[in-house]
């Protein structure tokens, strides 16, 4: 006889959404989790909305792509602002990124995009890897192109269509019509929007790859196919984005307007990043927001950009110590069979927030 799941362990300390949290990315808990979720946890027991369950359970082959599409997304999101005063710091928390959740704010924007494309790259990954049964690479295209000029479609298409549907699904059709507050309605459109412009975000940045056919390497033929871009890509593509956000209204109705009276007849793209509320300045400590601040970060004090110690570090000043480094160098082989080593040992000055 077949056992249920063992319940979750109270030591784990992994409480289930309210209603509240369900219209949150509490899914992205995956990503910064040591947890073996697939084989300890299964999908009746994560931090997921009713809908995401049910999701899981149909799919659960599609957890190892949930789980690195959270950790890809909220790594690109660190690297993307590791040298700025909001760094894109997360708790152990089931929010991960506590306040910045739920805060309107640029910063929200970028979170909800990052993450939906995100899920899109590793479950699109997984698909052209041939790891599921229902989807592999993309074959719309192969058979057509351009024979006048030499090339066709072919080879493996990463098959984006599905990768994209799979994020839509888990994401945005989990939360609709749980949000009966203002506010919270607001909220949910515009990450909704966020969501949808960072799975744009994955699409437009596709790129095309071609393998040449002909006597001697001469590329009489050329086979073509489309293949994502790195992440990182990605993520610069959509800190453009970031720096370019548009603030809208708040309204009550899922139609979303610019604030500039000005501009409010001006269309938003589908890939165009918007905010509701302007962003903190993160300098200072906030333990009720989780807001980290910038005291003891890291900043170059030649710099005049944002991870220079003037900006960093808000107008406090910052303190300088002498940092003794010490490594491996002038390496030698020595016949036979190792390699012989100097230890070379450097002091640099290194430079923290006050």
């Amino acid at each position: 006889m077949r056992q249920s799941p063992a319940p979750i362990q109270r030591s784990m300390d992994i409480p289930f959404p309210s209603a509240r949290e369900a219209s949150r990315l509490l899914w992205m808990w995956l990503g910064i989790t040591s947890v073996g979720v697939a084989e300890k946890l299964g999908c009746a027991n994560l931090p997921l909305t009713h809908k995401q369950k049910d999701l899981c359970k149909r799919k659960p082959h599609l957890l190892p792509s949930i789980k690195d599409g959270a950790r890809i997304g909220i790594a690109e999101c660190q690297t993307q602002f590791m040298h700025e005063r909001w760094n894109c710091s997360t708790t152990k928390k089931l929010s991960v990124f506590g306040y910045e959740l739920t805060s309107g704010t640029k910063e929200t924007a970028f979170i909800y995009a990052v993450m939906a494309a995100g899920l899109v790259q590793a479950v699109t990954r997984s698909c052209s890897a041939g790891n599921m049964t229902e989807c592999g690479c993309d074959t719309s295209l192969q058979g057509t192109g351009s024979p006048s000029e030499g090339w066709h479609w072919g080879g493996c298409s990463d098959h984006i269509q599905y990768g994209t549907w799979f994020s839509r699904k888990f994401i945005d059709n989990a939360v609709k019509n749980m949000s009966s507050a203002r506010r919270e309605d607001t909220l949910l459109t515009m990450n909704q929007h966020n969501s949808e412009a960072g799975r744009q975000a994955v699409a437009k940045t596709m790129a095309t790859d071609c393998r040449c056919h002909g006597v001697s390497g001469s590329c009489a033929v050329k086979t073509c196919w489309r293949t994502m871009a790195s992440f990182e890509r990605v993520g610069n593509f959509l800190k453009e984005r970031y720096e370019g956000s548009v603030q809208v209204l708040d309204r009550s109705n899922r139609k979303v307007r610019r604030k500039e009276k000005d501009q409010r007849r001006v269309p938003i793209g589908k890939e165009e990043l918007i905010f509701l509320n302007k962003s903190p300045n993160y300098c200072l400590e906030d333990r009720r927001w989780v807001v980290a601040g910038t005291r003891g970060r890291r900043c170059n004090r030649t710099s005049a950009g944002s991870d220079g110690c003037n900006l960093l570090c808000c107008g406090r000043g910052y303190n300088t110590h002498v940092v003794r480094h010490v490594e491996r160098c002038e390496c030698k082989f020595v016949w036979c069979c190792y390699v012989r080593c100097q230890k070379c040992e450097s002091m640099n000055d290194m430079h923290t927030c006050k």
